[in-house]
């Protein structure tokens, strides 16, 4: 198995890695351990979680999912494990965390708590790579970056990470680090999918110039391209859950990935997924891991028969053929997600 490094840093991390935000809401503690089980057996050495998992995010779980990933690394060589977690975007952006009286900032203080939580939860003297859960809209960037240059200079953080973030602001902190002397971002984990290439037009050129790597996430649109949308559109998926949210946002959230263009897009993939001999959910993974600016590309699972697929998806290398067609959905229907 080929391993990348993320950035230049010295994380080397499998293909694949294992995301955990369904741990402690949709997939209990006991299915959470065989599922990362399966996952390390298989060779996959990076794990990412995040401070208000799981989703959807409650005040009364918020931490859950950090617990249980920590009980499961108990006993377990640490040395042999990448770990990945993340403080809770700012209150000024897309939602207000249920943690920290829903106050939270990219500041010290928050950026601090943040990872003292963690640690504690996890059962770790050190993160791997710490990651802001999305930018702050009104704290400078200054600000934030030297609050988690001191995590790494201090030993708790090994490197750093962004996420949800835009080209302009992922380089704009770099640009930062770099004149003051701070650590950098090395990372950043963006939604990026077969339904959603909105990652291409911009961001994948700053990746390669900046020499930051890509850890997308959702690389399945949520499930959409397992095609079980199509096959059942009353299945019990999360976003027939999400639909009946009193959340606003959250409905939202499932009109951009359940709408009539995600599904017709997925239709095709299922077809070209069959001629190739492959699960939809195969190539899905496959796809995105395909380019040269990603490290790894982050898969999820709330139960252990889920990671059958992505799993045959780690040494995968999909045909010119393939990739071709794939491309001609995506020019049929254009950002299916918007």
């Amino acid at each position: 198995m080929e391993y990348k490094y993320i950035g230049q840093s010295g994380l080397r991390v499998s293909p694949v890695c294992l995301g955990t935000m369904t741990f402690g809401s949709m997939c209990d503690k006991k299915e959470a351990f065989a599922i990362m089980d399966k996952a390390y057996d298989a060779g996959i050495n990076f794990f990412d979680t995040a401070e208000v998992y799981p989703v959807p995010p409650r005040a009364e779980t918020a931490g859950r999912t950090e617990e249980i990933v920590g009980q499961w690394l108990q006993g377990r060589s640490r040395d042999s494990l990448i770990i990945a977690t993340k403080v809770a975007g700012a209150a000024s952006g897309w939602f207000v965390p249920p943690i920290r009286a829903g106050l939270t900032a990219i500041d010290a203080h928050h950026i601090v708590k943040g990872v003292e939580g963690s640690l504690r939860r996890l059962g770790c003297e050190y993160i791997d790579l710490y990651q802001m859960h999305w930018p702050d809209t009104v704290v400078p960037r200054e600000e934030s970056m030297e609050a988690f240059d001191r995590l790494v200079r201090s030993g708790k953080v090994r490197y750093l990470g962004t996420s949800n973030d835009t080209a302009y602001g992922t380089t704009k902190s770099n640009m930062i680090a770099e004149h003051r002397g701070y650590k950098r971002f090395e990372s950043i984990q963006n939604n990026f999918s077969l339904l959603n290439r909105r990652f291409l037009d911009e961001m994948a050129e700053m990746c390669r110039l900046e020499k930051i790597s890509l850890l997308p996430f959702s690389p399945m649109a949520g499930g959409v391209l397992t095609g079980k949308y199509n096959l059942d559109r009353n299945v019990a998926g999360r976003f027939n859950q999400y639909d009946k949210s009193d959340d606003p946002r959250i409905r939202a959230m499932v009109n951009r990935f359940v709408n009539e263009k995600t599904l017709s897009s997925t239709a095709r993939y299922m077809d070209i997924a069959k001629k190739a001999g492959l699960s939809p959910a195969t190539l899905a993974v496959a796809w995105s891991k395909q380019f040269d600016f990603v490290a790894s590309t982050i898969i999820g699972a709330t139960t252990i028969e889920q990671l059958d697929d992505p799993l045959a998806a780690m040494e995968l290398e999909l045909s010119e053929e393939v990739l071709r067609e794939c491309d001609a959905v995506h020019n049929e229907f254009l950002y299916p997600m918007g």
